[in-house]
């Protein structure tokens, strides 16, 4: 998958618990975590709008894209 979360960054510099970054943003401990570790294969808009302003940051800040031309084929089988 060419995006990858780097939401444990952000969590850091900002020394915000993921815990109570969890409780802020309404979702659960687990979500977090599989959220924190790239194990999702989506988010909703409504949570990166929370995490975002509640980390003041860009949905750059804790996303990355990998370029992989292998995405453009995917599915066409």
């Amino acid at each position: 998958m060419p995006i990858r979360v780097t939401l444990d960054v952000m969590l850091a510099r900002r020394k915000i618990r993921a815990k109570d970054l969890a409780a802020q943003v309404g979702i659960s401990e687990t979500q977090m975590s599989l959220l924190r570790t790239g194990k999702v294969k989506g988010m909703r808009f409504d949570t990166l709008s929370k995490l975002c302003l509640l980390l003041a940051c860009q949905p750059g800040d804790i996303m990355e894209y990998d370029s992989d031309q292998r995405d453009l084929t995917k599915g066409e089988d």
